[in-house]
């Protein structure tokens, strides 16, 4: 039988690589040795996590980690003989020296994931996604388990973690915890940045909710990571992410229904803008989510103030770009950008006739103030985001790159186009969205939402 010891943490491009430890790798029951993991502990506990790919943008300076609230260096759960063992990332087992046999199972399934002879040290799962996993540990010749677990989160003590900056993301994620909580019956705490926080706490007051350096729950049972992990990895998500939508990811990771919900907001503050008016946000992270059409803003523009409406701008920059290509915000609008709190920005959004963006943050938020948007995208499928009868993209030439399962994003490449950057084809997925696509969509907007805009209630009142 072979020698299965501890190996060096697998690398790939995703927000997190699994930590050094004997991993469950099978939907059937083979028999592997893991006796001789000598130091499996310790190197679990020095293992620096994996670089984070980057959530704020292409080439922009990211944390080390995305996220900085890793798994107990021991599992939280005692058993007995010296048995200990948890679900913070998976299954997780940590056994004395003796002569143990270990099984894991899925106990939906009745599947054995895997199953081995060990004399000490670590056993965990590679599966680090919601799984009901089944544990049982024997002494080698006995005929009954002395460990035989089931995992129930009713009344327990879990974590939910996301990777700190980013906005539409968690937007997206966030509404499948408390589907979670409300499914298991768990004490669940949600650590996040800090301005998500304050956007979410009163909103959902089942949920405690943390930053990753003040996580209030110091032995949780079980915790799981919500995020998109790259390289077609399946240990960490149950679904390539771009084949679900970048949201309903977080229902699959989190074995709860996937169907999208948007997040509940504070949309209680008064009225801030007497007039009608219509928010904007033209600004991304790379180059392909731009609409890279130079006509198109300045169209649309000009037609939304020849109805009468107020534009308004809300990115929170008037210029991104790199090197020889920055993107500046439409002429003619009002200058709203800025870093501002997010509870600001709901204010301005919820009471706008109609929203104008791209597949990027504030366009999430929009849809979580329940606001109509029209959202411009190419290098999206639609399935990508959340649904809206008013998505604008092109067939007419490429698109959906982001979403190709046999292409990898580039963090680190502001200009990524794979398919056809440095040819005359570069970003055709946008450059072939027209303003007249768009403002159309508007028309079809108004239409369903009965919308008059300002200068035709004049002329009716006239």
């Amino acid at each position: 039988m072979a020698d299965n010891t501890a190996s060096e943490a697998k690398t790939s491009n995703e927000f997190w690589a699994s930590p050094d430890t004997t991993e469950l790798t099978g939907a059937s029951s083979p028999t592997v040795s893991a006796d001789a993991v000598d130091g499996a502990k310790r190197e679990y506990d020095a293992k620096p996590p994996a670089d984070a790919a980057p959530a704020a943008g292409a080439g922009a300076p990211q944390p080390a980690d995305v996220f900085h609230a890793p798994p107990p260096a021991v599992p939280t759960q005692e058993g007995p003989l010296g048995i200990r063992f948890d679900f913070n990332d998976g299954a997780r087992v940590l056994l004395p020296r003796g002569q143990w046999h270990v099984q894991i199972t899925d106990e939906e399934s009745g599947l054995i994931l895997f199953a081995c002879d060990a004399d000490e040290g670590w056993v965990v799962s590679a599966r680090k996604y919601y799984v009901r996993f089944g544990i049982k540990v024997w002494v080698r010749g006995q005929n009954q388990p002395v460990l035989d677990h089931t995992l129930d989160l009713k009344g327990r003590e879990v974590l939910l973690k996301f990777p700190v900056g980013t906005l539409g993301d968690i937007l997206g994620w966030f509404p499948y915890s408390e589907r979670f909580r409300e499914q298991h019956g768990c004490m669940l705490e949600c650590v996040m940045a800090e301005n998500l926080i304050d956007i979410f706490r009163d909103q959902y007051p089942g949920i405690m909710f943390s930053h990753a350096r003040a996580v209030k729950i110091q032995s949780p049972y079980a915790s799981y990571r919500i995020g998109l992990f790259f390289g077609g990895n399946r240990d960490c998500q149950p679904i390539d992410f771009r084949m679900v939508g970048l949201h309903r990811t977080a229902g699959y990771i989190l074995g709860v229904d996937p169907e999208e919900l948007p997040p509940r907001l504070n949309l209680k503050a008064k009225r801030l803008i007497a007039e009608p008016y219509v928010v904007m946000a033209t600004q991304s992270s790379c180059q392909a989510k731009y609409w890279n059409n130079g006509h198109g803003w300045p169209q649309v523009v000009e037609y939304l103030k020849g109805l009468g409406y107020r534009v308004l701008c809300i990115d929170k920059s008037r210029t991104v770009g790199m090197n020889f290509t920055w993107n500046h915000i439409p002429h003619g609008v009002e200058d709203f950008t800025g870093d501002r709190p997010l509870q600001e920005r709901i204010d301005v959004i919820k009471d706008a006739d109609f929203f104008i963006g791209l597949s990027s943050g504030l366009s999430w938020l929009a849809w979580g103030c329940r606001v109509p948007v029209v959202m411009i995208s190419g290098f999206t499928l639609p399935i990508c985001e959340f649904k809206t009868p008013y998505r604008v993209h092109s067939t007419h030439g490429c698109m959906g790159c982001w979403d190709d399962i046999t292409v990898q994003f580039d963090h680190r490449d502001f200009f990524w186009c794979p398919r056809h950057k440095g040819t005359e084809r570069q970003y055709e997925c946008s450059r072939l969205i027209t303003g007249r696509q768009v403002i159309n969509a508007v028309e079809r907007l108004r239409k369903d939402h009965s919308l008059v805009a300002p200068k035709e209630r004049k002329k009716q009142l006239c």
